[in-house]
């Protein structure tokens, strides 16, 4: 490495210009680490967790759910933000459960990933949910999903169809697959 690869950004101001139910956006001036001076947009978020649950036999329990900023309908893990102070295990386990009906007897950490780091310091961690049992599901009210269950490899492959195009769904989807297949995950 090296170059600038140390050095951070040098906050001068930050002015907090709207704040949301649960979004921020504040605009910071700062001096880059190659000097040069920059006025950024931020959009803080809480973070999220998202989960691939995974029955015994290879089948993903995904969601499709209505999503205005989508212009519809798409393909989902489970996954929901966190609440103020929770972990992301718990908020995993959590959304599990309202969203698809399900409990995770194990969960299994997958990694976090930055979902648009060039505007937004969200991350989502995500998990592989195994040893499932039957819990009761909770939507809330804003939630319109529909429950689908599909082979792992029939999951995988609606991604490069076109047909699986959420950025948390396709890193799970992904991780699960690279687990499996170097044997840190059995199910």
């Amino acid at each position: 490495m090296g170059g600038h690869d140390d050095k951070r950004a040098q906050i001068l101001e930050t002015r907090r210009v709207f704040s949301g139910k649960f979004l921020e956006i504040d605009l910071v001036d700062l001096s880059l680490p190659n000097g040069a001076r920059a006025a950024l947009e931020i959009i803080r978020h809480p973070g999220a967790a998202a989960v691939a649950p995974l029955r015994p036999d290879g089948t993903v329990v995904l969601i499709r759910q209505y999503r205005e900023a989508a212009g519809g309908y798409i393909l989902e893990v489970p996954a929901g933000k966190l609440d103020p102070g929770e972990e992301p295990e718990t908020c995993a386990r959590r959304e599990v459960i309202e969203e698809v009906g399900l409990a995770a007897g194990t969960l299994h950490p997958l990694g976090p990933i930055l979902t648009t780091p060039g505007f937004t310091d969200e991350r989502i961690w995500l998990y592989a949910a195994t040893d499932l049992t039957p819990a009761s599901q909770a939507l809330e009210e804003d939630e319109v999903i529909e429950i689908l269950e599909m082979p792992l490899s029939e999951a995988l492959e609606r991604i490069p169809a076109g047909e699986i195009t959420d950025s948390k769904t396709i890193a799970t989807l992904l991780r699960v697959d690279q687990e499996l297949r170097a044997g840190r995950l059995r199910i």
